[in-house]
């Protein structure tokens, strides 16, 4: 609770002039913005957006009200950063394979024309699967992504997942069964079965 009113302090301050005190909300809560981005954008994206979040919520900040904890505020905003991140830098479309790494392509190859499954779970490691699944991701509607990562990956539910994205539960459910439904496609079509 020491925190909450810290943070409701700081933002008073800020609003009444003393702007140099929005650094104090920067260093408070810059991890966790670095966080939450750096799990939805990749890694030489997330200090741009983590700082565009930190922008937007200074301009926003008289639409701050303490009902909630300042943390939960700026997590919706960093989470809506990221959703305009994929809007802006990735059209929905298909990536063609030459946009998959060598080690991907020969992974992709070999699970394509592999008969065995223990050969399949020899080249399934770690790496390739990560980075074919977050190419995978890039296909799909922005908000989408953002919600199959929340409540799949991150394991956040259905009602947490709505309040930060502020969109309702049923909204979240509906998204989050089509995406998954999607997902299973692209990966079908680049022959991962039974994903």
């Amino acid at each position: 609770m020491e925190s909450v009113n810290e943070d409701w302090d700081t933002v008073r301050t800020v609003l009444e002039g003393e702007t140099a005190a929005y650094a104090l909300i920067i260093d408070r809560h810059q991890k966790h913005v670095g966080a939450v981005v750096g799990a939805h954008v990749p890694p030489q994206y997330a200090p741009e957006v983590a700082h565009e979040t930190f922008v937007r919520a200074y301009r926003s900040l008289a639409s701050y009200e303490p009902r909630k904890p300042f943390k939960h505020w700026l997590t919706t905003i960093a989470l809506r950063s990221c959703t305009d991140f994929w809007r802006s830098h990735y059209r929905k479309k298909e990536s063609p394979l030459s946009d998959f790494s060598k080690d991907t392509t020969q992974w992709l190859d070999a699970v394509c024309f592999t008969e065995s499954e223990s050969e399949f779970e020899r080249l399934s490691q770690a790496r390739e699967a990560k980075e074919i699944l977050s190419l995978v991701l890039d296909m799909l509607a922005p908000l989408d992504r953002m919600i199959l990562v929340m409540t799949q990956l991150e394991e956040y539910s259905s009602k947490e997942t709505a309040e930060l994205l502020e969109i309702s539960s049923a909204n979240v459910k509906v998204r989050a069964f089509r995406a998954k439904r999607t997902l299973k496609k692209l990966l079908k079509k680049h022959g991962i079965e039974g994903a």
